[in-house]
């Protein structure tokens, strides 16, 4: 059939004209989520514990300050968070200048690594953290370093060597960490800023850090030019859906993100809740003793199946399977076709782990079921394995 002068048009266009860095970026994400893996799979997971959510869930008092606030959802959200900002900033006794709210942390490294990143940047990170700042890092085009992790915790030391070296303009740190759990000492931190290269900027996150023992948080002097602090509600407050997280930086930093940021990019419903979410320190100490209480809870279930839970500072626990990472992706593997929803490191050695996420007793319970079955089909596995 002759075409018209139209489709040969469209034929020929070579049409979005994308840029060489997005064509030369594989088409993935860092994380692929339950439900994601659920409907591939074909059903729900019994028990979903791979997420680090805070399945013990938000305030009773933020759940009704975002019912409320649906009623006026026309509205665009506070493009300041003027509300949310002046809490926090009173929360953490430093002036409301040196604050940002933005669409959880996963927004905020994006808009840090815009501000500061362009093709070629040097940028440190540990091999096998958190996979989502190296996203945005490639998706500016910067060179993204890595270190490997000391005794399950990140070094410190090596970091800010290795960011000396390649003249880093950014390192990211956790604390507590993603994946393993492990912390730092916040004096220890500080102290290490001595070591820190001039020019580069240590971005500290402190995702889990209402998790984590007194002492962990890093006691940084609001004005410190040479570090940027990110929290989030998405942990202990028991709101990953709301999408809220913070920034604590220098005044100056923290203006600059204007020039970047998707200003109407909060939620008002969102704002509203982690307002209220705020103001509820009580739930905040009830849910650190439930967390508390599911890791003692996870440390149990991995000794009476001859393994090592891992000390966390976290909303989860890394169990050591003892072997490696193959044997390892057995076992998640397994629990998986449990319907029981965990995940493991990325990276060798700590891929030798399973990631377990907090939970009440009754989703515990699943996973108590299922691992011993998980760990005689890896082994089993493995044993055929050698035997071919």
């Amino acid at each position: 059939m002759p075409q018209d002068g139209n489709s040969r048009y469209l034929r020929c266009m070579k049409t979005p004209r994308y840029t060489p860095l997005a064509l030369s970026l594989p088409s993935t994400v860092p994380f692929v989520g339950p439900e994601t893996q659920e409907r591939s799979r074909g059903k729900a997971f019994a028990a979903r514990l791979g997420a680090n959510e805070n399945i013990f869930g938000p305030s009773p008092l933020a759940i009704n300050a975002m019912q409320q606030a649906a009623e006026e959802i026309w509205k665009y959200g506070d493009a300041q968070s003027h509300d949310l900002v002046q809490a926090l900033a009173a929360h953490h006794g430093i002036p409301a200048q040196n604050i940002l709210v933005g669409e959880g942390i996963d927004g905020l490294l994006g808009y840090l690594v815009r501000l500061l990143i362009g093709p070629g940047d040097a940028v440190v990170t540990s091999q096998g953290a958190y996979p989502t700042f190296n996203y945005h890092v490639a998706g500016f085009g910067g060179a993204l370093h890595m270190v490997p992790y000391r005794y399950d915790h990140e070094d410190i030391q090596a970091l800010f060597a290795k960011a000396a070296e390649v003249d880093a303009k950014l390192v990211y740190l956790s604390n507590p960490d993603n994946p393993m759990g492990s912390w730092h000492r916040g004096q220890d931190i500080v102290a290490a800023l001595a070591d820190l290269p001039e020019g580069a900027l240590l971005l500290l996150d402190e995702a889990y850090v209402e998790c984590a023992p007194t002492g962990t948080a890093a006691p940084v002097d609001i004005n410190d030019p040479r570090v940027i602090r990110m929290r989030t509600f998405s942990k202990a407050y028991g709101m990953a859906g709301a999408r809220v997280g913070y920034a604590l930086a220098q005044a100056d930093l923290i203006l600059a993100f204007n020039k970047v940021r998707n200003h109407f990019g909060m939620n008002r419903t969102a704002q509203a809740g982690a307002l209220a979410a705020l103001q509820d320190q009580n739930w905040l100490t009830h849910v650190q003793g439930e967390i508390a209480t599911a890791r003692k809870h996870i440390t149990e279930i991995a000794a009476e199946n001859g393994l090592t839970a891992l000390p966390s500072a976290t909303n989860f626990v890394a169990v050591d399977c003892g072997q490696d990472g193959d044997f390892a992706k057995a076992v998640l593997d397994s629990l998986l076709a449990q319907d029981v929803f965990v995940r493991m490191p990325f990276a060798a050695p700590q891929n030798r782990c399973i990631r377990v996420s907090c939970g009440p007793d009754e989703d515990l319970a699943l996973f108590a079921a299922a691992l011993p079955v998980a760990l005689a089909a890896a082994r089993s596995a493995c044993a055929a394995d050698i035997a071919s």
